[in-house]
């Protein structure tokens, strides 16, 4: 197995500029509609952990502490469903992140939308939607790449 691939970021950075602003429409449009940092976080986080992507994992960890996610959040986000620690509205982001993720497996199923949409307003359904659109896709940029990270230093 190659250890070091073709960084998709370096080699085409015009793409990877038009994907950054594609990111930062997301979460504009997210937060115009109502998409607070707190759930932005854990939506980008979420799909990150089920991507498997190490490294935005890392930058959204950090990301939602800023946010005001606490670390109880950050340890019981994989295991939300079974969890009481998030709010309605979290947990209907967590499940259309999900959906959206998952995509290939049927789309966003006709349950998944209805229990968003009992909770969610269009505009924040619409919001949500970009944010899980665009860290898939740069999910999939740092895994193909397989960008490394890390670890923290301890003290």
């Amino acid at each position: 197995m190659t250890s070091t691939r073709v960084h998709l970021n370096k080699t085409a950075p015009d793409a990877y500029k038009a994907l950054s602003a594609f990111a930062d429409t997301a979460a504009r449009i997210a937060a115009e509609n109502g998409v607070d940092d707190r759930v932005k976080e854990l939506v980008l986080l979420h799909c990150s952990q089920l991507n498997g992507c190490a490294y935005c994992v890392r930058v959204h960890t950090d990301r939602a502490a800023k946010a005001g996610v606490g670390y109880d959040d950050l340890a019981q986000l994989p295991v939300w469903r079974e969890s009481g620690v998030f709010s309605e509205r979290e947990r209907a982001a967590l499940e259309l992140a999900e959906a959206f993720t998952f995509i290939h497996s049927g789309g966003v199923s006709d349950d998944a939308y209805a229990r968003a949409t009992s909770v969610l307003t269009d505009a924040e359904y619409a919001g949500v939607s970009w944010l899980a659109v665009e860290i898939n896709a740069f999910n999939r940029v740092v895994l193909a790449s397989r960008l490394q990270t890390n670890p923290v230093a301890r003290s």
